[in-house]
């Protein structure tokens, strides 16, 4: 069906007048079509459309189409430069709990030959509990058809935190996911549970033969990297194959990390963050190094909240380049992060503020095909922005 978009457009007398839009809809947010300066950039930020309600992730699919999650439990497709927006039905059943609700959105690496449209969400399980969640269904005109369930993590809870949950996609192939500690840390060190995980997958959902844990019974199959506390920005470097993922800490302690098969990530016996309320090392943790942990790349200061993950790899803005762009939630920023290999260990080089406090929390940015940059903000009335070449 198509969506009712509410268009505000001003008048002569400089009095705001709604056009198209029924009693009750909630206007749409202020365009935005501004000229920003980096330190080797320059760059337009483009409002493309909106409102959306808590929009959770983009993916570009060409040709001015994106799809976009709203954490409420909907998938839209936007098309014709922004100008329509659809809702797409046919979507698994969601609980928005919390911080859960639908979240993540890729589709297949071969899109054009196999339209499968991959989501993350909550799903609701006995009690009241939810478990993250991945489907994926054809997406044909404004539904998805042959839907099906290929994961579900073997624990829920109900607690509505922490549920991850990102998709990236290999050089091979392979869907990478992420999910949360659910707010149960401990949890990320056992092997037997999926919380606090990266996860590797087929296309299908089955197991790959080499995953590192499909020889040990005590583990799961899936789990690729574990010890993570809620990773929410995953990007795959498609020359070299390394996994860069973002991950939130409690107060403070937001990291960038490079994931390997197999690696422990430390949390929760490792941070560099301090418990909420007494604001000093939490009791679960054992210091901010331990042997046989991988240390983060990066620690954000301050306090980013990181969501969203883009590696730029377009000549759009070639100054850019293999940088990581990072969006912050609290921080309402976009960090550009530059990393390069010094005797044998990846180091930050290089760091950069973007769009501070200009459109609010950042949930999620993604490269489009066309080599701009497409960013979600997280609101109530959130939207769709491009950054492209002025």
């Amino acid at each position: 069906m198509k969506r009712n978009v509410c268009i505000v457009v001003a008048a002569a007398t400089a009095l705001a007048v709604s056009v198209g839009c029924d009693p009750g809809d909630e206007p749409a947010p202020e365009e935005i079509d501004e000229q920003f300066s980096s330190e080797y950039e320059e760059f337009r930020l483009t409002a493309i459309a909106g409102p959306f309600e808590h929009p959770w992730a983009v993916q570009p699919l060409g040709e001015d189409r994106w799809l976009v999650t709203e954490r409420p439990g909907r998938l839209v497709l936007v098309e014709d430069g922004g100008d329509q927006i659809r809702e797409i039905d046919g979507l698994p059943e969601v609980r928005a709990d919390g911080q859960g609700g639908m979240l993540d959105v890729a589709v297949h690496p071969e899109f054009d030959e196999q339209p499968w449209v991959y989501l993350t969400y909550s799903k609701p399980e006995d009690g009241g509990e939810t478990a993250t969640a991945l489907s994926r269904g054809r997406l044909q005109g404004e539904a998805l058809e042959d839907v099906e369930e290929l994961f579900v993590q073997n624990n829920s809870f109900s607690s509505g935190t922490h549920y991850g949950s990102r998709i990236a996609w290999n050089e091979d192939g392979q869907l990478l996911m992420s999910i949360g500690d659910r707010g149960d840390p401990l949890q990320a060190q056992q092997l037997d549970d999926h919380t606090g995980t990266i996860l590797r997958l087929e296309a299908d959902g089955s197991v790959p033969e080499d995953n590192p844990f499909v020889d040990d019974d005590e583990a799961l199959d899936e789990i690729y990297a574990y010890g993570l506390r809620n990773v929410q920005g995953m990007v795959v470097d498609p020359d070299i194959g390394q996994i860069w993922v973002t991950d939130h800490g409690p107060r403070g302690g937001d990291e960038i990390n490079l994931i390997e098969a197999g690696e422990n990530y430390g949390w929760p016996l490792v941070t560099l963050g301090l418990d909420y309320g007494t604001e000093e090392m939490p009791d679960y943790a054992e210091g901010r190094r331990m042997e046989g942990v991988v240390e983060p790349v990066h620690e954000f200061l301050p306090t980013h909240a990181p969501s969203g993950l883009a590696l730029v790899g377009g000549e759009q803005f070639g100054a850019w380049q293999g940088n990581l762009l990072a969006g912050g939630l609290r921080a309402q920023r976009i960090r550009r992060v530059v990393i390069d290999e010094y005797d044998g260990d990846y180091e930050v080089f290089h760091e950069e503020e973007l769009l501070l406090q200009q459109i609010g929390r950042i949930r999620d940015v993604a490269e489009g095909p066309d080599g701009s940059l497409y960013v979600v903000n997280d609101a109530e009335n959130g939207q769709l922005f491009r950054i492209g070449a002025p």
